[in-house]
């Protein structure tokens, strides 16, 4: 035995050990699994040198110490350096246990089976009433300066490259959760945090090269860990933000493929984005492929999920990190670029384990029909199955921009807004879309504006009261643009404040102009009209079309009231004997004026909604509180003997967005 070598190797969890007679490191993924899943078996993909040998053996080429643990299947790929052992943990308890590979070289794994977080698998997702604060980790705070540059990472530091890494990190985020959490967010969506060993340009974090491991340019899996649960106690969920589609060129995977066909072709082939031709009756095979088979860019491998063990290994990854860092979400990117088979599955899986958990795809198009396929519920034309709870809203985006910045005519401007949203019967649950004016990818909601502020203000406030789940890109609160540039690495500034040094602090106000505070307590003020009402952006959204430039809309807790309304000429009094019944749930009213002027609106043509309201209340343009005395109106409700309201006007201000609450 003196020629036997012990190899004790602890991953970065501290979860896993090793005894091998070979001298070459073994990892295996997932690190670690838990009892009590829905899905009772886990297949761990096994990976050291000449490791597959024991693969002719069957499955009596592995064994587990604990006799709860069934070894239900042990296959090999191509690649003699991969092992898959499938183990059955339906009857195991929490604890240690020892896996041993019987061949040439025998090899004891020591793996954990952890015990699940209370109530872990009824997790509430993140839902209407919550408002996601979408971040780029790299760009927002530098809380640790040691962990810049980390040797074995040829992307170093250097704040003045635009496409280079600036130093933010987790730390940073901890740092700054006050600041999220006072502003009123109660989501944070962070674009990758996972490894990227990238030569360059990594700082994005869309080219993975390790699935199970946070950059240590960004900190670890514990201090994310760390970064869910302060978030948490400040009452703010962690969206994690994940890639299906593919990985890094600097992944290990492109030097040791599992299997032939692990990536779908040998060298870069482009993807043609034509994402239409998996909707187009008329469309060809090829095309299809050309779509879903093709790379990104050169750097940015494209994955073949059709391949069961990717397809495994991409799943458990995912329930993984929900699981290991307690998330509130997931947010898919490229979606609808892997496999649709694939897609169908993972996302019933992440479901099953998960009923109340949110998943966000992103579906980059325009056009709703597009968009809606891939939404849970939605009425499809082919027998496709998703399970996919929401979808980024990019038609309302696009309608947003356009209704706002073109002139109003009978065709163009507001009307657009009216027109996308009339749109909504083709989504399972348009309420559950993810609605917002810019994200990563695209220029500055201010700078698409042309830094008109009132039109900024109109379409922050569409945002953060329209039906959806409204989400923020960072420093967007502040007005921060990329003016002459459409360059990713300059919409992606660095928020002022984060470094220091930083002259300006978004974080404080210090050094902000009068019209970036203005701004920023602007969205706080509306965020906190969403946290004194969350039964209204949970409930229903009702529109009127617009007219010479005003589009008004309301959103209420229920529909029953209005749909009576609609149904019968006279009010009724509730019959019910609760004790509030006497009184209308209290209702939102947002009015969007285009025009240069004032404008006195009659509210008659909106009795449908303000019947049994007795009062209504403007939100103030420069108070975060809601100001009872400005602006307050009475509105006659329909008698028994059906007599029209009083004719009642409000003024609304000229070039600016207005909310008013009902009472």
């Amino acid at each position: 035995m003196d020629r036997i070598k012990t190899l004790a190797i602890i991953s970065i969890f501290g979860l896993l050990s090793f005894n091998t007679l070979a001298t070459d490191t073994v990892t295996v993924s997932p690190p670690n699994w838990w009892v009590g899943m829905a899905q009772p078996e886990v297949e761990l993909m096994i990976h050291a040198t000449d490791i597959a040998s024991v693969s002719s053996q069957g499955n009596s080429a592995v064994s587990v110490s604990d006799p709860n643990v069934v070894v239900t299947k042990v296959a090999r790929q191509d690649s003699n350096n991969y092992l898959f052992v499938t183990l059955d943990v339906s009857l195991a308890k929490a604890g240690g246990i020892q896996i041993t590979l019987h061949g040439d070289s025998q090899r004891v794994i020591q793996y954990s089976l952890l015990p699940r977080q209370q109530n872990s698998a009824q997790r509430q997702g993140f839902t209407p009433t919550d408002t996601i604060y979408l971040i780029a980790p790299d760009r927002f705070a530098n809380g640790n300066s040691t962990n810049d540059n980390v040797e074995g990472y040829s992307d170093k530091v250097n704040r003045t490259f635009k496409g280079g890494r600036h130093g933010g990190d987790i730390q940073g985020m901890i740092d700054r959760l006050d600041y999220i959490a006072d502003m009123g967010f109660t989501q944070i969506w962070t674009m990758p945090l996972l490894e990227n060993a990238m030569d360059s340009y990594s700082y994005h974090g869309y080219s993975t090269t390790d699935y199970y491991r946070i950059d240590p340019r960004y900190g670890s899996n514990e201090l994310y860990r760390q970064l869910s649960k302060e978030a948490s106690e400040r009452g703010v969920g962690i969206i994690m933000d994940v890639i299906l589609n593919h990985i890094g060129s600097n992944h290990p995977w492109m030097q040791d493929k599992p299997a032939n066909d692990w990536i779908n072709h040998q060298t870069f082939v482009p993807t043609t984005h034509r994402r239409e031709t998996l909707h187009d009756p008329h469309a060809i095979k090829s095309d299809q492929v050309a779509f879903s088979d093709g790379w990104f860019v050169p750097t940015m491998p494209d994955l073949n999920q059709r391949n069961p063990h990717l397809a495994t290994y991409l799943i458990q990854n995912a329930i993984w990190w929900v699981e290991y860092a307690d998330l509130s979400g997931l947010r898919v990117d490229t979606y609808s670029y892997s496999d649709k088979t694939f897609l169908s599955h993972w996302t019933q899986r992440l479901m099953q384990e998960y009923p109340n958990l949110n998943i966000v795809g992103e579906e980059w198009s325009v056009n709703p029909l597009i968009t809606s396929y891939w939404q849970a519920g939605t009425k499809r034309h082919d027998n496709y199955v998703s399970a996919l709870p929401s979808v980024m809203d990019f038609p309302l985006q696009t309608a947003l921009i356009q209704a706002l910045k073109e002139q109003e005519t009978w065709g163009t401007g507001l009307v657009k807004l009216y027109d996308t949203m009339a749109s909504d019967f083709v989504y399972g649950d348009p309420y559950n879309l993810v609605v917002f004016a810019d994200n990563h990818d695209m220029s500055r909601v201010f700078s698409q504006l042309n830094e008109d502020t009132a039109l900024w203000d109109m379409a922050m406030t569409y945002v953060l009261t329209t039906r959806g789940i409204p989400q923020i890109f960072y420093g967007s609160e502040i007005l921060m643009k990329n003016p002459g540039t459409d360059d990713h690495g300059i919409i992606r500034s660095d928020f002022p404040g984060g470094w220091k040094g930083d002259i300006v602090d978004g974080f404080t106000g210090d050094g902000l102009s009068s019209q970036q505070k203005s701004a920023q307590q602007r969205v706080r003020q509306l965020m906190s009209l969403r946290k004194q009402y969350p039964q209204l952006f949970s409930g229903e959204f009702y529109h009127y079309t617009p007219q010479d430039g005003v589009y008004v809309y309301f959103r209420t807790q229920t529909p029953d009231a209005i749909n009576q309304a609609n149904q019968q000429s006279t009010f009724k009094e509730p019959t019910t004997n609760e004790p509030d019944a006497q009184y209308p749930p209290t209702k939102l009213m947002v009015v969007l004026n285009k025009n240069k002027h004032s404008v006195e609106l009659d509210l008659s043509r909106f009795n449908a909604i303000l019947d049994g309201h007795g009062s209504i209340s403007a939100l103030a343009e420069d108070d975060s509180a809601l100001n009872s005395a400005q602006s307050s109106a009475l509105i006659n409700t329909l008698n028994s003997e059906g007599n029209t309201p009083l004719p009642i006007t409000l003024t609304i201000p000229a070039y600016a967005p207005s909310v008013w609450i009902l009472n």
